[in-house]
């Protein structure tokens, strides 16, 4: 049986995962990075993307973050996050939705705050594209 580690993910208004974990995958701000048991200390800002867990009897889970924060530190990973979805929970019409008005809205120039606009287009695009990788 592989090591694990202990993994926590809060957000604003709830703590969404606390468990032991074999191993997870982040989107970190220099790229997807990868932790096992006894992971050396590390501090990095989360971008929007897919988190994967591993648990210990085999089972994989998909997550799209927001963005957000993760801590590696004492075979513990805290993940402070906006926004955490899993896979199964994500609305991908309503994700298809709001792709399409980001899309809209940034065709509209000076109209909308673009800073603003292009993170739900991100976010957008990273659900839709958790949800696909989850049917795959």
């Amino acid at each position: 049986m592989a090591e694990t580690f202990h993994l926590s993910v809060l957000t604003p208004t709830a703590s969404l995962l606390d468990e032991e974990v074999e191993s997870a995958i982040f989107p970190g701000s220099e790229g997807y990075l990868g932790v096992l048991a006894h992971h050396a200390p590390l501090l990095t800002a989360l971008i929007p993307g897919k988190i994967t867990v591993r648990r210990p009897d085999g089972t994989t889970s998909l997550y799209a973050v927001s963005g957000g924060f993760l801590e590696v530190s004492g075979n513990r990973a805290n993940v402070l996050a906006d926004a955490l979805e899993e896979a199964g929970s994500i609305d991908a019409a309503r994700a298809a939705r709001a792709l399409e008005r980001a899309r809209t809205r940034m065709k509209e120039h000076g109209k909308w705050d673009t800073t603003r606009n292009e993170a739900a287009l991100r976010r957008a695009q990273n659900r839709l594209g958790v949800v696909h990788d989850a049917k795959s």
